[in-house]
């Protein structure tokens, strides 16, 4: 192989561990919401320009509560920034564990990629006469192209017939 951007060995003990570290956040983060997509394009966003509006609005209401209007829960809109600063480090820390996770998983894509088209060059090449050529058309499959009339002459032969 002369590509190896990645060599690990996970344990399987190492990995019933992490089986169970994921299975103990999922039972403390039941409460998690996830949202539909259309909901999620609806929303009004917070940036950290609305961030910290949202801030000085606390402030505001916290120090003016009185000309809220009474359908206001100013405690539960303290509870959401409250909640907000707690979720987002483990939010943070999540997605850069998902990065590595989605990185390491790309890095050994690429090597078994880069790896199986070296061997199947060489198999094209060397593996003439030497009863190979079921095996190099089997792989061959992965890079095989349709031509359009093909694929519009398959569909029409059933309807022809009827």
């Amino acid at each position: 192989m002369t590509q190896n951007l990645i060599d690990i060995e996970l344990s399987d003990e190492a990995l019933a561990e992490i089986g169970e570290a994921l299975d103990r956040l999922e039972t403390h983060l039941v409460l998690l919401r996830g949202l539909e997509p259309e909901l999620r394009r609806s929303l009004p966003k917070m940036g950290d320009k609305s961030e910290a509006f949202c801030r000085q609005a606390l402030a505001a209401f916290a120090q003016n509560h009185e000309i809220l209007p009474r359908n206001f829960d100013l405690a539960g809109y303290q509870r959401d920034l409250a909640n907000f600063d707690l979720i987002r480090p483990l939010r943070q820390r999540l997605a850069r564990l998902l990065e590595r996770l989605s990185d390491t998983e790309m890095a050994l894509g690429s090597d078994l990629m880069t790896a199986s088209l070296e061997g199947y060059a060489v198999l094209k090449v060397s593996g003439k006469g030497e009863g190979l050529d079921h095996l190099r058309q089997a792989l061959s499959a992965r890079f095989a192209r349709r031509r359009r009339g093909a694929v519009a002459t398959e569909d029409a032969e059933p309807e022809a017939a009827q």
